[in-house]
């Protein structure tokens, strides 16, 4: 198999296997928080722990396959346009840095509902009060994590463009998806009682993203045709 074609269905698998562990995360794992109930929110991690820890892990997992999915992405483009690659690469750093940063806020409740004697101090209120604000900080954090899930995808639709061995749609449909996220992020870090609608009405946007995904897991990249 030409090496092109070859390193396009390693990156489609990975891109592929990320995309199904984050829509697994995002939709169909428990919700713990209750925005406006504390005394739930603690009570829902407490009955399910382990379960709670698996979602940070998942979580955690998701940004390391991200990692290796735009290594793969780099090599496949690299000689493109290397100084768009290495500004994909770059822009996916530093937002998995971020959001390995925020996760860390997911880690406050498991402490704070420990009952280590030092937390004697604090009453349960107290103590549920703090949880429910740890997570809802994580929860506004996501909007600058955002932001680099959408810059990224522009020098990437960009490279797709330039490859000549994919379809220039697919890289059209990656920078629509970008704005999207983007739109989406701004606003909820800058106008955050419209976030609701603005998200629904980017919600189809997002799936500018997919297409790729399914194109290069099922045909990897155009092979040019050998001169006779």
């Amino acid at each position: 198999m030409n090496a092109t074609k070859a390193t396009a269905r390693r990156a489609g698998v990975l891109y592929f296997v990320f995309m199904i562990v984050a829509i697994y995360r995002e939709f169909f794992f428990p919700t713990f928080m209750v925005s406006t109930d504390a005394s739930a929110t603690a009570q829902n991690i407490a009955a399910a722990e382990l379960t709670y820890r698996l979602g940070i892990l998942i979580s955690f997992v998701t940004l390391i396959i991200f990692i290796f999915l735009v290594v793969s992405l780099y090599k496949l483009f690299k000689d493109v346009d290397e100084s768009h690659a290495m500004l994909m690469v770059l822009l996916v750093s530093i937002g998995v840095a971020v959001a390995l940063a925020n996760l860390r806020y997911k880690f406050a409740p498991l402490v704070l509902m420990s009952g280590a004697d030092y937390l004697s101090v604090f009453t349960k209120p107290q103590v549920d009060a703090a949880t429910l604000g740890a997570l809802r900080f994580h929860n506004s954090g996501i909007s600058l994590t955002t932001v680099f899930w959408g810059l990224w995808l522009f020098p990437f639709g960009i490279l797709v463009i330039k490859s000549g061995f994919l379809p220039r749609i697919l890289g059209i449909l990656l920078m629509v998806a970008g704005f999207a996220y983007l739109t989406s992020s701004v606003t909820s870090m800058v106008l955050p009682e419209y976030r609701q609608i603005v998200s629904r009405i980017m919600m189809p946007l997002y799936f500018g993203e997919v297409p790729i995904i399914f194109w290069l897991l099922i045909k990897g990249a155009k092979v040019p045709q050998q001169q006779g």
